[in-house]
């Protein structure tokens, strides 16, 4: 998560304690939903079916600060206590060590709304899924400057990888790398003939990290160009998404029909900046429900804060999985 935010976002809920994180252009989103059974205690907090969970934001690197050293706190360290005290602003972080040393770091906090992406993975049209040490063995053949890289499929059913090279790019003086991989190396592939996206290898290569460590398999759900990919890892007590913006294909936008619940926006034009905070989609919750909706658009990258947005006493469909939405700090 640290690669994704300077900001980690904490929620307790009845499913789970939720860490999430986004980044400062809000075409990156991840979140780790630890199940009840991962914890040897679990009190969600919150008494009465009408009762609001608190959630709350801390700074990264100060969370982070605890836990260096992981080696040396899985020798000493035999649990760990972590409180939420609204009243104090508090969050508090207990190691309890051996010999009877307990350390107790109390963070500061900022109380704030549910951040959340908007997507469905259930209807994206492309789907794969492949041990994590597949892919992580091929993005090493790019190198670690490498901002974007493009996915698609080929001839034969086989899954490539190429380097993004931007259009204006002199091709005498640039490097492509180009990898494919045959299907079979794939748990299950369901992909559409020609798909490509192209998302940024930053975060891409941090999952990977942890699924490859985790031993999970790591499943890829995408759609057209301009359309998140989403990333997830599933786990009896772990549930793991990572959702990125994808590079838009203009061309490939005003001819295609709508997918992923969402019809397509028209094709912006040069007064706007390319910028992609300028995709942001502002959420903020009042008493009298979602207000302030505001798409704004760039030519590149679309943010993960479009789609349509639940209004108050109209549920969505029961496969939906609601994302990157609103993110405030308290006070309105």
């Amino acid at each position: 998560l640290s690669r994704i935010g300077d900001e980690l976002y904490l929620e307790p809920t009845e499913g789970g304690l939720s860490l999430r994180a986004v980044n400062s252009s809000r075409s990156a989103f991840a979140s780790f939903l630890f199940a009840p059974l991962f914890f040897q205690l679990y009190e969600p907090g919150g008494t009465g079916p009408d009762t609001e969970l608190f959630r709350c934001k801390v700074h990264m690197k100060s969370f982070l600060g605890i836990f260096r050293s992981l080696p040396s706190l899985e020798k000493s360290v035999g649990k760990c206590l972590i409180l939420l005290k609204p009243r104090a602003s508090r969050l508090v972080l207990q190691l309890h060590c051996k010999y009877g040393v307990t350390k107790t770091h109390n963070l500061a906090f900022q109380e704030c709304e549910r951040l959340q992406a908007v997507f469905d993975i259930q209807r994206c049209a492309s789907r794969l899924c492949a041990p994590a040490r597949v892919l992580a063995e091929a993005v090493v053949h790019f190198p670690v400057t490498l901002a974007e890289v493009t996915l698609g499929t080929g001839p034969g059913g086989k899954i490539g990888l190429r380097n993004y090279v931007e259009e204006e790019a002199e091709l005498s003086k640039t490097m492509v790398t180009e990898l494919w991989l045959a299907a079979d190396e794939f748990q299950s592939v369901a992909v559409a003939p020609g798909s490509h996206i192209t998302f940024c290898l930053k975060e891409f290569r941090g999952l990977l990290s942890f699924a490859e460590a985790s031993n999970l398999p790591l499943t890829i759900h995408f759609d057209e160009p301009g359309r998140p990919v989403i990333f997830t890892l599933d786990d009896t007590v772990l549930e793991v998404h990572l959702v990125l913006a994808t590079l838009s294909d203009l061309e490939s936008n005003s001819q295609s029909p709508s997918t992923n619940g969402v019809s397509h926006l028209p094709a912006p034009s040069d007064d706007f900046p390319d910028d992609l905070e300028s995709y942001m989609v502002a959420m903020e919750t009042s008493e009298g429900g979602l207000e302030g909706l505001t798409p704004h658009f760039s030519p590149q990258f679309r943010s993960l804060f479009f789609g349509s947005v639940m209004t108050p006493g109209r549920p969505g469909p029961a496969t939906s999985q609601e994302v990157l939405a609103e993110d405030s700090d308290g006070e309105s």
